[in-house]
């Protein structure tokens, strides 16, 4: 028994972080001492975007009265969008932001999924870089629209000054504002992404290499059937969490839109 044990472990090799790093795919570009060129990560974010731009682009290029399946797909999406995250978040200025919602909503869905791609099985949000990006987006886009609204300082007056607070709590309350809703936002958007997609890929390694680790172990393939059970449920966890994701990181830029351009209290 010790010995069959063994067996598996000398053949199981764990995922590590280095799952996470993929070489260049032909020459690279240096700039400033970073390198810059295509590999498998760049290659998912590419296919990601064609397949979001394909799907719209096909579902909707020819609308009709009565939708077939491509249309009535990205007639749903949409409809999800506008009435669970713009219209809720930001009301009658809900159509000036649909783009930027739905655009994050759909390519963070398709970027997503392929977690759970055949042949695939990487998510390019589990790398950290991606949902950094979004979420300078979201960041700049809701600091941008409530100075517009409120002017610079009026604006930092509406973030940091909480309304109806004692004037003595100020010298408490101001920084703690600056902090949770300036500096705090972005990084909660990109670590709740991008940790979700890292672990969920760190899970399903575990549970699909285990399996064939035991099937290959003598007397512990009996456990390989219940490894590969987990794993299937994890498989079903992963496309449900792709979805979320999408919708937490959307209605959350939502949120802080509307947030930045209520009127002062």
């Amino acid at each position: 028994m010790s010995g069959a044990v063994a067996a598996v472990l000398g053949q199981f090799h764990p995922p590590t972080t280095k799952d996470f790093v993929w070489d260049c795919w032909g020459p690279s570009l240096d700039v400033g001492g970073l390198s810059f060129c295509m590999n498998f990560i760049h290659f998912l974010v590419v296919l990601g975007f064609i397949l979001f731009i394909a799907f719209f682009y096909f579902g909707l290029r020819k609308p009709a009265v009565v939708p077939g399946r491509m249309q009535s797909l990205a007639e749903l999406g949409i409809g999800f969008v506008k009435e669970n995250v713009a219209m809720p978040m930001l009301g009658t200025e809900s159509a000036r932001f649909m783009p930027l919602l739905a655009t994050l909503f759909f390519a963070i869905f398709f970027w997503n999924i392929f977690e759970v791609a055949p042949g695939i099985n990487f998510s390019s949000n589990s790398r950290v870089a991606f949902p950094l990006v979004m979420a300078l987006v979201a960041w700049v886009t809701y600091n941008a629209v409530g100075i517009k609204k409120h002017g610079f300082f009026g604006y930092l007056k509406h973030v940091m000054v909480p309304p109806g607070a004692p004037v003595p709590l100020y010298v408490l309350l101001v920084p703690i504002e600056f902090l949770t809703q300036i500096i705090i936002r972005p990084i909660t958007l990109t670590v709740r992404l991008w940790a979700n997609f890292m672990a969920g890929h760190f899970l399903l390694a575990v549970f699909f290499l285990g399996t064939i680790a035991m099937l290959q172990g003598g007397f512990t393939a009996i456990f390989a059937p219940f490894s590969f059970a987990i794993a299937i449920a994890l498989v079903g966890f992963e496309i449900f969490v792709s979805g979320l994701q999408a919708f937490i990181f959307a209605i959350l830029t939502a949120s802080y839109i509307g947030g930045a351009m209520a009127e002062e209290h």
